[in-house]
């Protein structure tokens, strides 16, 4: 009886194993869905509050108070932007602002979010799906 008990202890540790495996599937170090989708609703509402006055709406860098700045804010759907720089650089930008990767002061730091990795992780997100956007847009007038 031993033995069975040892046998289903084992089957479910390589079960739950396989399990949070596949959960954990996508990109490396994103977190788990539920706290994923907590930490999108926090990055939407910070997108809102504290990106969108310069980099806009739709992350063209034309929020309103952008034509008062110079340099002007980067604009998200920029595919050569995009293709240039890795998603450890976007976070690194997001949390320690442009001066973090030796670029403008005017793009503040948000050293509130050094703690929170996973809002971080959904503001890159949210700052690639800009230059996907664009890039399906591209592809539907290659189309025409």
């Amino acid at each position: 009886m031993a033995l069975h008990t040892a046998v289903r202890l084992l089957l479910l540790t390589v079960l739950a194993g396989a399990c949070a495996r596949g959960a954990a599937a996508g990109n490396p170090g994103d977190p788990p869905a539920a706290a994923a989708g907590k930490a999108t609703e926090e990055a939407e509402r910070i997108y809102m509050l504290r990106c969108l006055p310069c980099h806009g709406p739709k992350g063209r860098g034309d929020g309103p108070t952008a034509r008062t700045l110079a340099p002007r804010p980067r604009d998200f759907q920029d595919h050569e932007w995009q293709e240039s720089v890795t998603d450890t650089h976007i976070e690194k930008i997001i949390v320690g602002g442009g001066i973090a990767v030796g670029k403008s002061a005017g793009m503040p730091p948000n050293p509130d979010l050094r703690t929170r990795p996973e809002v971080v992780t959904a503001l890159r997100r949210k700052v690639r799906g800009f230059g996907k956007a664009e890039k399906e847009k591209e592809k539907e007038k290659e189309r025409d």
